[in-house]
């Protein structure tokens, strides 16, 4: 890349954000083109085919902090003239942020000999239970790609030498991964949530109630007597493993309240309520309003 074409190029404007946008303002935004660019769906089209590789060479950079970064200043030190052969006011010389010998290196420290082919990025969608625990998919380019376990939705997946040919080799493929969300379950760092309804008389009263897991079997989780809506239990080990650490299982309890309640049921209700008549479950909540 010359260093014309460098100072020139915004990748801000590339992907449509503000110079100011969040990290996930800006994952947003490449995964909207990079659906709408993928080579799956432009076959054919080298203009589009060259967009997507602009776009994905774009978020590279800027969802790398450090790239980020270097970037930013690499580009007020081209607009103010602000460098010299050799280092620059920054204090850096900005020779990792792109892969092999980059224009920065060859301003600022003179070439270093042969680079690797650039790098190049692809994308794939692969399901909740897949993430959690890694799968072999096929993608675009020919290639059988290994999803590792417990990858997180935008993680990336580096396969070497699949990238660009170069004088020194070629460069790496990267595939970013979109996990798909699923109907009950949700993931926060290495532990699986899931909200599980039971019923009054069973918060009330305790239970022993089965809840589903991701590896497909279910375990018990024993409800107390008295268990308010809300409460979360925790099943250990049944989370995201990731080498010989495993994440737990968060159960969190939904009560479900009857919609309608009739017969022996309703009369067992106008029992109870008649029985717990003295309790007044408001006295302190309208006390705590006045103070």
């Amino acid at each position: 890349m010359a260093a014309k074409d460098l100072y020139e190029k915004d990748y801000y404007a590339v992907l449509g954000v503000d110079k100011k946008a969040d990290g996930a303002t800006i994952k947003k935004k490449y995964r909207q083109l990079a659906r709408e660019l993928h080579p799956d769906k432009t076959k054919g089209d080298k203009k589009l085919e060259d967009r997507f590789k602009e776009v994905s060479e774009a978020y590279d950079i800027l969802s790398d902090d450090k790239k980020r970064a270097e970037y930013d200043q690499a580009r007020e030190a081209f607009k103010s003239g602000a460098f010299r052969q050799g280092t620059n006011q920054y204090g850096g010389d900005f020779s990792d942020l792109f892969s092999g010998g980059d224009v920065f290196s060859q301003i600022f420290g003179g070439r270093r000999g042969p680079r690797k082919g650039a790098d190049l990025q692809s994308s794939a969608t692969i399901s909740f239970r897949d993430a959690v625990f890694g799968k072999q998919i096929d993608i675009s380019k020919g290639l059988t790609v290994r999803i590792p376990a417990g990858i997180s939705d935008g993680g990336k997946v580096r396969v070497k030498g699949r990238g660009e040919p170069g004088e020194a080799g070629p460069g790496d493929l990267y595939v970013i991964v979109s996990v798909v969300p699923h109907p009950i379950f949700s993931r926060k760092g290495e532990s699986i949530h899931v909200t599980v309804p039971v019923s009054f008389t069973e918060a009330a009263l305790g239970a022993d109630i089965p809840v589903p897991t991701l590896e497909g079997d279910e375990v018990k989780v024993r409800i107390a007597p008295g268990t308010q809506n809300g409460k979360t239990f925790r099943v250990k080990g049944r989370g995201v493993k990731k080498g010989v650490n495993s994440g737990d299982l968060m159960v969190t309890i939904e009560v479900q309240v009857p919609q309608r309640v009739d017969g022996k049921a309703k009369r067992a209700l106008e029992e109870f309520a008649e029985a717990t008549k003295g309790e007044d479950l408001r006295a302190d909540f309208l006390q705590r309003s006045r103070a």
